[in-house]
């Protein structure tokens, strides 16, 4: 007895040791460090147990391990070694152990079915995965059959029976007619768990040649259907019609009319029945009756009741629907079907078995040499499974012996280890319904002391406020740490120093005399290293001139002080609030360096004014309140804050509540509103005051209500218009008496913060609260839907109590009482709560990509089961990111992008894609926890599209007659570029644009030269790129043609000529008579000369035209025949020539060649005209210079 009390105790210590090594070698605090540990292998991805694949698709089983060394990957089929370099079908993924098998050219799924394990292996051990069971998935036909039509009464009941082919997995049934629509259901005509299609009566609707079966085999994407069945319903009137017409007067005839029967079950048969269903799956169970009417299905559950949250009724309430079962399920569930003739029922006798799960699966364990330690593996299940160990793949029973190894049951227990001892265990437990395989390494390591944290790494912290020095460390065993201060100083010890079990040295009240350099120093058996850090000790920032309280009257100035102290090494920064937000943005406020100045107060500006200074180390603040008033009418009248209440008396004390009285003080010209009453608790919270209540201002006196254990002082303010008043002088002290306590803490919440915990918390209450002393609380804890006892433990006045040894993400129910030495609070409420969450363990499957533009792509997957989410599902990422661009060939540095879809979506949008590229996607599930593996990488290309513009686009060499185009392909071709588009047009010195060129150049060609162009004139050029998709955006520019020297020189001469000057003025001046001659004779009115000539010697060809035809007369010169100046009159043949018209389209802008809208509305402009796209025609309706014209002359 005494020897097992000893092994317990060594057991819980070294449990204890060995979580810190193992935590300790879990962070990767340094990569370096864990990239050089040797670690046996460990299994990181399998494929599921029961692998369903599709037959028409390479079959994929996935085998990934991690270890140092790298592992090496094996594979057993049927319990053999499965050799797959003799297979050609078969390869290995590089640097994995995850089997291609190649379906698709040639391979047949059928021959490769059977039961699959991967090994992973290196030096220091060997991990195996599941049986992976292999079946290729099965759609198969309707056998052929001979259907015979159904002639029934009506009000008798039918079923139409499905009979679906055997396929794997099995198919989903429904029912459709021949124009691909659901037959409608209801509470008489439903669909059976089998398939069947029940009629608890027919009636003559439906009657009809096309009850269709269809079986719907998801694996495949196949659908199967039966032959149609005909039902041909024979109503009463129809029945006695047909008699009467094949007999006699003297006959009797007559069918019985519709009679209303009594339910009859059709299924289930029989009265009594019995089902197995495993723990944690849904349990369906179905009652279809037969009757008329309808019979109403109900359910009970014998001796108990139906589980609240997870019981659903399906079907029209034929099928009772009950999820994640437990065995608390077991039981008797009776059917009722009831109708207004009687009642039918059917009892079904339900028994939850449960495949085993685990209670403690095994952890890796990390050793020194000369250690002990233990692996455990605990499950459950119905029947109770059986537990195996194999070491290495290996049954244990014939492993390798190992002296330092002894097997007792569920448990391994290690002795003076040595690192020839290192191995991957795995425990196997397993009972008739299934089995749990959990891989476990043993590491030994003798590793020499490493600190991680960096050298000389620089810590400031303030004075008087704690110092933490890291020393993060490693080493095997156990390294031990020592502190030293200065290099050549002393062990720190004592009360002044607390040292932390992972190498942390803390000074909890660090002073300006800790400045300097400490050393840390870690050592075992195997060797010493040391690291330095430097701390440096500020001195705190202070707030020496506080901003104070202050009484303005409306439209003055106020300003308050701020005026600091702090670290000549720190630089602070100053904030100013007004009620805890920013200043308003006005130019009233203006901010200085140690003030905040108020111009032209309003009421607006009333309110708490808070200086903050911040520092890279610390933060103060203080507060002062503004009070804006009116100004008073007279000056000898004051307004101000009354004075404190005094003469504060209790009486009539009570358990629960007391009477305070109080004299009210100078109400300064401003009457009291209210009064404010605080009370402090001098047993729990001396010198803190708390809001108590408050009166209105015309009473004195107030009842108080009262808490136990509390010692009471009271105080009360006046509140007026100006503000409140001090606090007056504190009242006598009154103790209440100790009682239980009233309330239960609140808040309370269970969360998991490792997979094998449940983490408790909740608010504490206050002092007041706790009604007594010895405050406590009781924590009790049970597994939900498990019929479980309460686990209770009762905890000091703390706020965390942390359960462990749980399984992954279960439900539990959890309380938590208070109580003192004087007893219990009232039974609390249960909240639930969830055990610790772990990586989700599988990867979406059947990812799918369908491309929907060059840059827009849709992605699809299916959702992982809920169970291997193990935890809260928050959704699924996607990453992907481009490989390549399909035209350049040139790869560049990956850059993965991620999108969260939340929820279980099963599709997303891939926006912001490259045109012309390949991409790589993969998807994750999210928990709580994390992301759980990725599914494997799927490839897709976007199509092309349009091109960006060119890069540049130069114009040299300019000639008389040509240019020289030099131009760079497109930075984003996004495509192969099969040509440019090159378009120019000339502009005149109006900035109107000419005739529009177009030429298609080669996709390889970078420079071209122009020729045949006009001298002197200025082109404009668009340029731009083409890809088979279309045109890209286009780039411009403009060029000039140089000039003849010999032309340029006579086009000034002539231009500053004084002659040539003369004449234009002669010109301009000739115009201008004539235009008052006419302007003169037109006004005159009546016939003039001309017109009597014009009758008298009338030109036959130059007639009025009479009113009849819509036509006018107009004047001619007939003597001179002389053409018709511009804008004079229209010719005889009344046709407007374009250089004739002064009012011609050419005179808007466009001439001939305006456009037009789609409707047909003419867009052209009045002279003037602004540059324009590329457009034909250059025709100007200003005049042109001299000079002009013989610029533009060619």
């Amino acid at each position: 007895m005494m020897r097992k009390k000893s092994v317990s105790a060594s057991k819980a210590s070294l449990v204890l040791f060995l979580c810190q090594m193992i935590s300790a070698l879990e962070v990767p605090l340094d990569s370096k460090l864990l990239e050089e540990l040797s670690q046996p292998p460990t299994i990181t991805q399998q494929s599921p147990k029961d692998y369903i694949v599709d037959p028409r698709e390479n079959i994929v089983i996935q085998c990934e391990a991690k270890g140092k060394p790298p592992p090496s990957f094996s594979w057993t089929r049927n319990g053999t070694h499965f050799d797959i370099d003799k297979d050609a079908q078969v390869t290995m993924k590089p640097n994995s152990g995850t089997l291609v098998i190649n379906i698709m050219n040639g391979g047949k799924a059928e021959a490769y079915e059977g039961v699959y394990q991967c090994t992973a292996r290196n030096e220091r051990g060997a991990a195996i995965s599941n049986n992976i069971v292999i079946r290729p998935s099965r759609s198969p036909l309707w056998t052929k059959e001979k259907l015979e039509p159904n002639q029934v009464r009506e009000g008798d009941s039918l079923v139409l029976h499905c009979r679906p082919p055997v396929g794997l997995p099995p198919p989903i049934i429904f029912w459709m007619d021949n124009a691909f629509q659901r037959l409608p259901q209801s509470e008489r005509v439903s669909q059976g768990l089998n398939g069947d299609l029940y009629f608890s009566n027919v009636q003559p609707e439906d009657t009809r040649e096309d009850y269709i079966c269809y079986a719907r085999f998801n694996h495949t994407q196949t659908i199967q259907q039966k032959q149609p069945i005909s039902v041909k319903v024979f109503s009463m009137d129809s029945l006695n019609d047909t008699i009467a017409a094949n007999l006699s007067d003297t006959d009797i005839y007559g069918a019985k009319p519709v009679t209303e029967r009594q339910p009859v079950l059709l299924t289930p048969t029989g009265s009594t029945s019995t089902k197995v269903e495993l723990r944690g799956n849904v349990l369906l169970l179905e009652c279809i009756a037969a009757g008329l009417p309808t019979p109403v299905i109900r359910w009970i559950k014998e001796g108990g009741e139906l589980p609240a949250n997870r019981t659903f009724f399906e079907n029209f309430k034929k099928t009772l629907k009950i999820i994640d079962v437990s065995e608390a399920d077991s039981g008797n569930y009776k059917c009722i079907a009831r109708n207004i003739l009687g009642s039918a029922h059917h009892v079904i006798s339900v028994t939850v078995k449960a495949a085993p799960y685990w209670i403690t699966a095994p952890r890796n364990l990390v050793l020194s040499p000369g250690e002990d330690g233990t692996l455990i593996c605990r499950a459950n299940g119905n029947p109770k499974p059986n537990i195996s160990w194999l070491a290495n793949g290996v049954p244990i029973a014939i492993a390798p012996e190992d002296p330092s190894r002894k097997v007792d049951g569920d448990t391994i227990i290690f002795s003076h280890v040595q690192e020839r001892s290192s191995a991957v265990y795995q425990c196997n437990a397993s009972n008739e319904y299934g089995y749990l395989l959990a891989n476990a390494f043993v590491n030994v390591l003798a590793e020499p002391p490493r600190i991680l944290t960096s050298a000389n790494k620089l810590y400031q912290v303030i004075s008087d406020s704690p110092a933490l020095l890291d020393c993060a460390y490693f080493g095997s065993p156990k390294p031990e740490i020592e502190w030293f201060k200065g290099v050549k100083g002393s062990i720190l010890r004592g009360n002044e120093y607390i040292f932390h079990d992972n190498g942390t040295l803390e000074i909890p009240v660090a002073q300006k005399d800790s400045t300097g350099t400490y050393t840390c120093v870690a050592r075992n058996e195997l060797g010493k290293i040391q690291n330095e850090v430097q701390l440096e000790v500020k001195d705190p920032t202070m707030i020496i001139k506080q901003p104070e309280y202050k009484v303005v009257q409306r439209y003055g100035q106020v300003s308050f002080e701020c005026i600091i102290k702090h670290d000549s090494t720190l630089l602070p920064t100053v904030i100013w609030l007004k009620d805890n937000d920013e200043l308003p943005d006005d130019e009233r406020f203006l901010v200085g360096k140690d003030n905040l100045t108020i111009m032209n107060v309003t009421d607006r500006d009333d309110g708490t004014y808070t200086c903050i200074v911040n520092t890279t180390l610390d933060s103060v603040s203080a507060s002062a309140v503004l009070t804006v008033v009116a100004a008073p009418p007279t000056p000898a009248i004051i307004y101000a804050r009354p004075n404190p209440p005094f003469d504060l008396e209790l009486t009539g004390q009570l358990e629960r509540s007391v009477e305070l009285s109080w004299i009210p003080g100078d109400e300064n010209n401003s009457p009291i509103t209210n009064f404010v009453i605080e009370y402090e608790d001098g047993l729990h919270e001396p010198g803190v005051w708390h809001y108590q209540t408050e009166v209105p201002g015309t009473q004195t006196t107030v009842q108080l209500k009262l808490s136990p254990y509390v010692n009471y002082s009271f105080r009360v303010i006046a509140v007026n218009e100006i503000g409140r008043s001090q606090p007056s002088e504190p009242s006598e002290q009154y103790l209440t008496k100790s009682a239980s306590p009233d309330e239960n803490p609140s808040n309370v919440q269970g969360i998991g913060s490792e997979p094998d915990n449940l983490v408790i918390t909740w608010e504490s209450l206050k002092g007041f609260q706790s009604n007594g002393p010895g405050l406590q609380y009781k924590v009790s804890w049970r597994q939900k839907d498990v019929d479980d006892e309460w686990t209770s433990v009762i905890v000091a006045n703390v706020s965390k109590y942390i359960v462990s040894g749980t399984p992954t993400f279960v439900p539990y129910e959890i309380k938590v009482q208070a109580l003192n030495d004087l007893g219990y609070a009232p039974e609390p409420s249960e909240v639930i709560g969830h055990s610790g969450e772990d990586l989700p363990m599988v990867a979406p499957g059947n990812v799918q990509v369908h491309v929907v533009n060059s840059t827009l792509a849709k992605v699809h997957w299916d959702p992982v089961p809920l169970k291997t989410v193990r935890g809260h599902l928050q959704g699924y990422k996607v990453y992907y990111w481009k490989v390549q661009s399909l035209s350049r060939r040139s790869r560049r540095h990956v850059e993965k992008k991620i999108l969260t879809f939340r929820g279980n979506k099963t599709f997303g949008m891939l926006p912001g894609l490259e045109p012309y590229s390949s991409y790589k996607l993969n998807v994750r599930v999210v928990n709580g926890k994390g992301e759980g593996p990725a599914s494997p990488d799927k490839v897709f290309k976007t199509p092309e599209g349009v091109p960006s513009s060119p890069s540049f686009l130069k114009i040299t060499n300019p000639t008389l007659d040509s240019l020289t185009l030099e131009w760079g392909s497109p930075t984003h071709p996004n495509g192969v570029l099969t040509s440019y588009i090159l378009k120019f047009q000339p502009i005149n010195n109006t900035h109107e644009l000419g005739p529009l060129v177009e030429i298609r150049i080669p996709a390889n060609e970078s420079s071209l030269i122009l020729k045949n162009l006009n001298y002197s004139t200025r082109y404009k050029f668009y340029f731009n790129a083409q890809t088979s998709v279309g045109s890209g955006s286009q780039i411009t520019e403009e060029a000039v043609t140089i000039m003849d020297e010999a032309m340029a020189s006579r086009q000034v001469d002539i231009a500053t000529q004084g002659w040539f000057i003369g004449l234009m003025c002669a010109v301009a001046l000739l115009i201008l008579i004539l235009l008052i001659v006419c302007f003169i004779r037109r006004n005159k009115g009546g016939k003039y000369p001309v017109k009597e000539k014009e009758d008298a010697h009338a030109d036959p060809e130059i007639q009025p035209m009479k009113e009849d035809d819509g036509t006018f007369g107009e004047y001619s010169d007939a003597e001179d025949h002389k053409p018709l100046k511009k804008g004079s009159r229209t010719p005889s043949d009344r046709t407007v020539k374009k250089e004739d018209s002064d009012d011609s389209l050419v005179d808007y802008g466009e001439g001939v060649n305006g456009q037009f809208n789609e409707d047909g509305s003419f867009i052209g402009q009045y002279s003037g005209k602004k540059e324009k796209e590329p457009a034909e025609g250059n025709e100007s309706s200003e005049a042109p210079s001299p000079v002009n014209a013989m610029n533009s002359f060619v």
